[in-house]
């Protein structure tokens, strides 16, 4: 994969290290904790490291969503309640999901393959490029992420997404976690659970919760991190390869 040499916006920088650095144990909300962060927030982010995921499609058992329960877990997705008197086909449309569970046909071979589908963590991220506030904008280590203070909710980033990504938070938000702040009128997507590799962690949610071992996840410029060598051992593709945007994400057994 090719490196990227683009700077990052020092006071998004600054924004991203001070929400990461919360006091341990303080406690704001019911069963909602604030965690220290391993990494200094003076400390910017650098492109040392890019961070991504290889899904091996092949390992995904038809009907397995402890990734996506995992992903809303760890997120607080599953703290957002349907609003009284909505319409449940519409709630379930319309709520937000970082990891959405598809299904792909091959149009030669009829081919069908479940996967799970996420933020792609483009190296040339559409969703950035039309974010007219920078709201959306890409770290210097690969993870796409939203600057909920400075989104101004026009949705333009989820039109410009071609992997339907995004979601855009319809309602009042009354509890959520500290590492996953969310309000009316943002947008917000997987960012690879970024509070815990601030904090010094090297998974994600959805990794560990993976019983079938289906995704690896690491430093893709580490030749000998998990991922590197699962990216070594098998052949994997992008999704939607035409678009060249050189994804984070890669997919083997499609």
């Amino acid at each position: 994969m090719s490196n990227s040499n683009e700077s990052i916006d020092p006071n998004r920088r600054s924004f991203l290290g001070k929400a990461g650095a919360a006091v341990a144990t303080t406690l704001i909300a019911p069963g909602v904790v604030l965690h220290a962060s391993a990494r200094d927030p003076a400390t910017p982010v650098t492109d040392a490291v890019r961070w991504g995921m290889l899904i091996d499609t092949s390992k995904c058992a038809d009907g397995c969503g402890d990734c996506v329960q995992a992903c809303e877990k760890e997120n607080g997705l599953d703290m957002v309640t349907m609003p009284e008197g909505a319409d449940p086909e519409n709630w379930d449309r319309q709520r937000p999901r970082w990891i959405r569970q598809i299904q792909l046909q091959d149009n030669l071979t009829g081919q069908i393959t479940s996967l799970p589908m996420m933020c792609q963590h483009c190296e040339e991220p559409p969703c950035a490029d039309v974010c007219p506030t920078g709201a959306s904008f890409r770290r210097a280590d690969g993870i796409v992420m939203v600057d909920r203070h400075i989104c101004i909710g026009c949705r333009y980033c989820m039109m410009a997404c071609p992997y339907k990504a995004r979601s855009f938070i319809h309602e009042e938000v009354d509890v959520k976690p500290t590492h996953a702040p969310r309000g009316k009128g943002c947008v917000e997507s997987c960012n690879f659970c970024v509070h815990r590799l601030d904090s010094g962690e090297t998974t994600t949610a959805c990794q560990d919760a993976c019983k079938h071992q289906a995704i690896a996840f690491g430093d893709l410029k580490d030749k000998n991190s998990a991922v590197s060598k699962a990216l070594e051992s098998v052949k994997s593709r992008q999704l939607r390869a035409d678009l060249q945007l050189n994804t984070g994400v890669r997919y083997s057994g499609v």
